[in-house]
């Protein structure tokens, strides 16, 4: 990521975002929005920290870095923004002097996918439409609304025009969201900012503690984190305790029954062949090419050069695995320690 981000400042891309710090798949594995939040914002703390490392300047990336959050429907959800956009400022402003646009942290919501059900499947859209608020509420930056058969299978086009309605309706018709802050002075948003910015910064300690992001993950503190919270909402569920209407409680007269997609999107047999002709055009045409692009990216990995910068021509050329099995002779291919 340092090698993408230096590419970035040297041909000075600035309508292109380098990276998207993301929380989305924490919060997806099971972690509430605490740890989603203090996680994902701890991991772009490390990026900055490390960029700064290799000398770059903190106002030639801060402005271009991106964080991509879930939403769910916990009360937390609703200030996830204005927590991460408070801490990001003060860090950027007071630690790192970083200029105004530097300050200034940009994000992507998308709506929870966890909360999705294959039971009472049309009520993914209410569910979908109130996560939808809290982000535009809490003036998120771009927004994904879920289709609500994501549940069993790849959205269907009728599903996604409806997901992509729910944005449309609150944006254009609803009255309150033409509003810039229309939640700003309201007691509990206040109050749930103050109480989740300083959950946040209690978990920067413990994490801390543990050597920073990267010492923390050789002991999976994060990793265990992620699991004990996703048991403990597993349990609730089970239990009843949490309720998920027409799922553990309010059933239909039928009871809960699991809906199987009406339709099933995959690629046809065509489109497949035609990828794998295409693969081997890209083969015979660049075969020449071949051998000196493989050379050029492994001496990059090996004398600790910029990779990306040579990885942007051997793309014309190569594909995706071709460039990984070069990279794989020279630097070995990771296993995970289970």
């Amino acid at each position: 990521m340092g090698d993408v981000q230096q590419y970035f400042i040297d041909q000075k891309v600035r309508n292109f975002y380098s990276v998207s710090i993301s929380g989305y798949h924490i919060a997806e594995a099971g972690a509430n929005p605490i740890s989603q939040l203090a996680f994902t914002l701890a991991n772009g703390f490390t990026f900055v920290e490390y960029y700064l490392s290799r000398g770059m300047n903190i106002d030639d990336f801060a402005p271009n870095l991106s964080f991509f959050f879930s939403n769910g429907i916990d009360p937390e959800y609703s200030v996830i923004g204005r927590v991460s956009r408070r801490i990001w400022a003060k860090a950027m402003k007071l630690r790192y002097g970083g200029n105004e646009r530097s300050q200034m942290l940009k994000y992507h919501i998308q709506t929870s996918g966890r909360s999705l059900h294959a039971q009472e499947i049309d009520f993914n859209d209410i569910r979908t439409t109130l996560q939808a608020l809290y982000a535009i509420y809490d003036n998120c930056n771009s927004l994904h609304t879920n289709a609500y058969d994501e549940a069993i299978t790849t959205p269907t086009e009728e599903s996604v025009r409806r997901a992509m309605a729910i944005q449309l309706i609150i944006n254009r018709e609803l009255g309150l969201a033409k509003n810039e802050n229309p939640l700003q002075g309201s007691f509990i948003i206040e109050e749930l900012t103050d109480l989740v910015e300083e959950a946040v910064l209690t978990e920067f300690d413990r994490i801390s503690e543990r050597g920073g992001v990267l010492g923390a993950m050789e002991t999976m503190y994060q990793r265990g984190q992620i699991q004990e919270e996703s048991l403990y909402y597993e349990t609730l569920k089970h239990t009843g305790e949490y309720p998920i209407i027409g799922v553990n409680t309010f059933l239909s007269s039928k009871g809960s029954p699991t809906v199987l997609p009406r339709e099933v999107i995959r690629s046809t047999t065509e489109e497949k062949e035609y990828q794998i002709t295409m693969l081997a055009e890209l083969h015979k045409t660049h075969a020449d090419k071949h051998d000196e692009m493989v050379k050029r990216l492994q001496t990059a990995a090996i004398h600790n050069k910029n990779i990306f910068a040579e990885l942007m021509d051997a793309a014309k050329y190569m594909s995706l695995g071709e460039v990984t099995k070069c990279l794989f002779e020279v630097g070995g291919q990771y296993r995970r320690n289970m």
